[in-house]
C-alpha cells in the first residue's frame, strides 16, 4: 500500500515522512503517558518510572526507526539514524540552546555522562575501523559488538539507578493520573502510532534516497536524524528561553548514551550492521561533539557552555555537513 502511493512522486514521500515523524513523536508521548499511569497505579515510585518508562520513551523514536530499518534490511539507515541523531543532539541542539542562554553543567554530567558519551562514539569507531576476531565476516557492528554495547548500557543503567537513589532530586517525573481504560487506550494508540510512523519514515526515506540518487546513509544522517531529534530540540530551546537550560545537557547526553548502547546495541544483536562509506567520520564526529562540550564546561569557572561555545558547535556541524554532502 505505502509502496504503491510512493510511486506517485517525490512529494508523496515528503508528505509521508513528515506525517511519519508526527505519528512517531505523538505515539511515543502517548505510550509513555499511558505506561507511566499504569505503573503508578501498581505503586511503582516516580524515581523508577523516570529511570525506565520515561527514559526509554525519549529514545523510542530512534528505536522504532531502527527496528523497522533492520527488519527491512536498511542497515545503513539504522546506523546513521543513531550517529546522526547524536551528532545533531550535541552540535545543533546544544549549540542553539547555548546561543539562547548559557547552559549550566551539573557535576554528574561533567564527570560521568559526557565522558561516557565520548566512549560511546569511540567504541563505535573501533568496531567499524577494525576487523574483530570473533567470527565476524566484515567490518561493521556485528552481534558480538551489539552484545558489548548492551552490556555497557546495563552498566550505565545500574550506575544511573544507584546515583538517582542517592540523589532522588535529580529525577523529576510528573506522572499524569488517569483512569485505567484511558491509560490502556493511550498505550495501544501510541504503539500503533510508533509502528505506522516508523514504517512511513523508513520507506519514505529509502524512496527519497533512490529518487535523489544519494545513499540511505546521507538521508539517515540528515532528514531522519533531524526528525527524530526535533522533540529534544524544541524542549531544550524552550527551556533555555525560560533560563532553565541546565536540563538540556542531561537530556542530550542521556539520549546519546541510550541511542548508542541500547538502540544500536539491540539493532546489531538482531541483525549485524555492515560498515558504509564514511561511517568512521560519522562515529568520530559523534565523539568529537562530546569532547568539545566537555572541554567547554571544563575551561571556565562557571562550568557553563557559553554562547561562544554554542556558536563553535554550530560552525563545526556546518563544516562537517558541507563536507559530507559534497562527498556523497
Amino acid at each position: 500500500m505505502i509502496e504503491q502511493l510512493l510511486a506517485y512522486g517525490l512529494w508523496v514521500a515528503i508528505i509521508f515522512i513528515i506525517f511519519g515523524f508526527v505519528a512517531l513523536v505523538k505515539g511515543a508521548d502517548w505510550l509513555v503517558d499511558g505506561a507511566s499511569a499504569i505503573a503508578k497505579q501498581f505503586g511503582i515510585s516516580d524515581l523508577i518510572i523516570g529511570l525506565t518508562v520515561v527514559a526509554f520513551g525519549t529514545s523510542m523514536p530512534e528505536f522504532v526507526v531502527n527496528m523497522v530499518s533492520v527488519a527491512q534490511g536498511s542497515t545503513d539507515l539504522a546506523i546513521t539514524n543513531i550517529l546522526g541523531s547524536n551528532i545533531i543532539n550535541t552540535f545543533v541542539i546544544l549549540g542553539l540552546t547555548a546561543l539562547v542562554y548559557p547552559i549550566v553543567s551539573q557535576k554528574r554530567a561533567r564527570d560521568f555522562d559526557i565522558p561516557l558519551s565520548i566512549i560511546a562514539g569511540l567504541v563505535v569507531l573501533v568496531f567499524v575501523a577494525i576487523q574483530l576476531p570473533f567470527g565476524e565476516t566484515e567490518q561493521g557492528i556485528g552481534r558480538i559488538g551489539g552484545i558489548v554495547l548492551l552490556l555497557m548500557f546495563c552498566f550505565f543503567l545500574y550506575n544511573t539507578f544507584i546515583h538517582s537513589k542517592e540523589h532522588p532530586e535529580v529525577v523529576e517525573t510528573e506522572v499524569k493520573q488517569m483512569p485505567t481504560r484511558r491509560a490502556v487506550a493511550l498505550i495501544l494508540v501510541g504503539f500503533i502510532g510508533l509502528i505506522v510512523g516508523g514504517e512511513l519514515i523508513v520507506k519514505s526515506a529509502v524512496d527519497i534516497a533512490t529518487r535523489m540518487g544519494v545513499s540511505e546513509a546521507v538521508i539517515g544522517l540528515t532528514v531522519v536524524a533531524l526528525g527524530t531529534s526535533l522533540p529534544e530540540l524544541a524542549t531544550s530551546v524552550i527551556a533555555a528561553a525560560k533560563h532553565n537550560s541546565d536540563i538540556a545537557l542531561g537530556n542530550v547526553f542521556g539520549s546519546n548514551i541510550f541511542n548508542v548502547f541500547f538502540v544500536l546495541g539491540m539493532s546489531a544483536t538482531i541483525r549485524p550492521l555492515p560498515a558504509y562509506e564514511g561511517i568512521a567520520l560519522d562515529a568520530l564526529m559523534a565523539a568529537i561533539g562530546s569532547i568539545v562540550v566537555w572541554m567547554a564546561v571544563k575551561t571556565n569557572r562557571e562550568r557553563k557552555i557559553q554562547r561562544w561555545a554554542g556558536a563553535l558547535l554550530l560552525l563545526i556541524y556546518a563544516g562537517y555537513l558541507t563536507y559530507r554532502l559534497l562527498n556523497v
